[in-house]
């Protein structure tokens, strides 16, 4: 095996340690970290719940005094600034680590290619862009939130054979089957929050959270809702204690569980529709700190995001079925009168889930 490959071997292991804090350490992003001596592993760590402790410095802790003359392997570059935390650049500095070989630099601008200098000036080596695209696509929405001041938005969409999502009758329980079910909460898991519009919670009463045996999250839930209805009595209210629900209205709306202490409520302008503007929701949830966000909402939500080209990624379940034109459509009316305002998406993978099927979809902005 040449060094390389042992180099990517690596950190496709620190990747799959990073992975485990999805969903669990914003506003910090979720880093993985594997050390190596004589091809033996001597430590590893992943970005604790709430962002820390860091990944290194769990795996520093881990690996003790056999982290001296080791290899770092980093899904991003170590933070050099003092935080919450110590700078990770100088906890490997003083560990004794040979060298450093990251995925991706950081681009919060307190560390920003700071770190790696900080580490080659204490003599050790460096070297960086080793899984680089995977690395990007984990991080991606805390690397959307330093460059653009908000998170990444990925809308999941669970619809018939031709993209309906109840009959015209209103009936969607249920489209997908259970692994398919399974499946979508797995996503719940790996996402800081879930967001859907107030016709879902009067429509479904949902709770919105993970419900997978051996995973505890204490999920954010998000409600897009004009004039306030969300209900004192709806699920999402009487369990906002344990699990936070935020709600986005518009100044003047009233009423419902907006006065209740266990809901946060955020009042922002309107867009062309009457609706809580999407893009000053979007920056808003960026100035919390949240990376990465699942839409769950219906037609209409899909479709401002859509419109307002904030959908960076689509978890589209097909399930094998076809309601026909008079079903309700997973994606309301777009106002396109060209196919070329449509935009470009990149199929990212396939998964079967049972019967149906998971397409995850990228944006792809180069040439949409």
């Amino acid at each position: 095996m040449s060094a390389g490959d042992a180099d990517r071997g690596w950190m496709t292991a620190a990747l799959t340690l990073g992975r485990r804090g999805l969903g669990t350490t914003a506003p910090n992003p979720a880093v993985g970290c594997v050390l190596v001596n004589d091809g033996r592993v001597v430590g590893r760590g992943w970005t604790q719940p709430g962002g820390r402790p860091h990944a290194e410095a769990e795996a520093l802790r881990r690996a003790g005094e056999s982290a001296r003359g080791a290899t770092a392997y980093i899904t991003l570059e170590p933070c050099s600034h003092q935080g919450r935390t110590p700078p990770c650049a100088n906890a490997l500095i003083e560990a004794g680590v040979a060298r450093v070989v990251t995925a991706m630099d950081d681009p919060d601008g307190r560390v920003n290619g700071r770190g790696l200098v900080q580490l080659r000036l204490a003599g050790i080596a460096v070297e960086s862009g080793i899984c680089a695209e995977p690395a990007a696509d984990d991080l991606g929405g805390y690397l959307m939130r330093q460059r653009l001041g908000r998170p990444r938005l990925s809308l999941k969409l669970a619809t018939s054979l031709d993209g309906r999502i109840a009959t015209a009758g209103g009936d969607s329980k249920w489209i997908t089957g259970p692994l398919a079910r399974a499946r979508a909460h797995a996503l719940r898991a790996a996402h800081d929050a879930v967001m859907v519009g107030i016709g879902t919670v009067l429509a479904d009463d949902p709770t919105l959270t993970c419900r997978l045996p051996g995973i505890a999250r204490r999920t954010l839930r998000i409600v897009l809702d004009s004039q306030g209805r969300l209900p004192a009595d709806s699920r999402l209210a009487r369990t906002a204690a344990g699990h936070p629900v935020w709600q986005f209205s518009l100044q003047e709306a009233q009423g419902g569980a907006s006065d209740a202490p266990e809901v946060r409520r955020f009042t922002v302008p309107a867009d062309d529709a009457d609706r809580p503007d999407a893009e000053v929701v979007a920056a808003v949830l960026g100035q919390e700190g949240l990376n990465d966000i699942l839409v769950e909402g219906g037609g209409q939500v899909a479709a401002s995001l859509l419109r307002a080209d904030l959908a960076d990624r689509l978890y589209w379940f097909r399930a094998g079925a076809v309601l026909g034109s008079d079903a309700r459509p997973g994606v309301g009316d777009l106002g396109l009168d060209r196919l070329a305002d449509a935009g470009a998406w990149r199929l990212q993978s396939r998964e079967p889930c049972g019967d149906d099927l998971l397409e995850i979809w990228q944006r792809d902005r180069k040439s949409g």
